[in-house]
């Protein structure tokens, strides 16, 4: 899969903030600057769900203001999974309101009196836009799972919302590919593509939880194909037809079924170092394991990852 630009939308008055997210935008997002909440109310409809947004809260329609703008408040209750970044100066006086903006539902803050710089500020974004999927997946991990699964559940989840391939999974942890098999290996985990195909999935079921969302557009956002190839591989992966997903809560019923996988992967794991112990005491080598089979992805429009076969 091709990384797909993402939109970023921005409503800000600093020219010189706003310049240096221009500068960003042009390597890694499809960028647009509006001037009034009506102007971001309408590019965010309008925009796939993996925009990005980021605005001055303190921005009023009708003159400057010292309390958080209404109008955001209004905005994410329209928009409940739209990913909405607060830029502005961290003073002591607006603690309350970095606590207010979470409640709102914005997923990230840069503070423009720290975090000044093009990498800085980069950093933040890209934070942001494995958060909502990462901060889900959290929640639902249970908490027996080990160090190492949980970090690269983590990285994978963020290196899907940002349209990655396996080997920018690899790279994100500073890893070989060879060394990533390994670490998924020995934390009982499914292969690396398997685990990038899941956290695509979970991202598509995220998204369809949002009613104002359609299965187009999801697709799209996520990397497949068509609506069509989104209901197969939502159908593949959880076993429920995509309109009984929504019903039944996409994203739950989503990271139920990963949950059970990484459970049979886990006890496989389990039996497979037991039998090799008695192996070892017996003076017999196990043969190699198998590759279970996994689905075909080209028939789910899901191209093949480009870290090669083995994961």
């Amino acid at each position: 899969m091709q990384a797909v630009l993402r939109p970023l939308i921005v409503l800000h008055s600093d020219a010189v903030f706003k310049e240096r997210l221009r500068r960003i935008g042009s390597q890694r997002f499809k960028s647009q600057f509006v001037n009034d909440w009506e102007g971001l109310r309408t590019a965010l409809k309008e925009a796939p769900p993996a925009a990005l947004v980021v605005v001055d809260p303190y921005t009023h329609s009708y003159g400057a203001e010292a309390e958080l703008a209404p109008e955001l408040r209004s905005l994410l209750w329209e928009h409940p999974s739209a990913t909405v970044i607060a830029a502005l100066e961290v003073k002591r006086q607006r603690v309350r309101d970095l606590r207010t903006l979470g409640e709102w539902g914005v997923k990230e803050v840069i503070a423009l009196d720290e975090e000044d710089t093009l990498e800085a500020i980069s950093r933040r974004l890209r934070s942001a836009q494995g958060r909502p999927l990462q901060s889900l997946l959290e929640r639902s991990l249970p908490s027996t799972l080990s160090g190492r699964a949980r970090t690269l559940l983590m990285a994978a989840a963020e290196v899907v919302a940002e349209g990655g391939h396996g080997r920018d999974l690899a790279a994100s942890l500073r890893l070989s590919e060879r060394t990533l098999l390994r670490w998924a290996e020995q934390a009982d985990l499914p292969p690396p593509r398997r685990i990038l195909a899941w956290m695509r999935v979970m991202l598509a079921c995220e998204l369809l939880d949002d009613p104002g969302q359609t299965v187009l557009s999801v697709a799209y956002t996520c990397g497949y194909a068509s609506d069509s190839s989104l209901r197969r591989a939502v159908q593949e992966f959880t076993g429920v037809l995509l309109t009984e997903l929504r019903k039944q809560g996409a994203f739950a019923t989503a990271s139920e079924r990963f949950l059970e996988e990484l459970e049979g992967t886990r006890e496989s794991g389990r039996a497979r170092r037991k039998a090799e112990r008695q192996a070892a005491r017996e003076g017999r080598t196990l043969p190699p394991l198998e590759p279970e089979p996994q689905p075909v992805f080209e028939s789910l429009g899901l191209p093949r990852l480009s870290i090669g076969s083995s994961l």
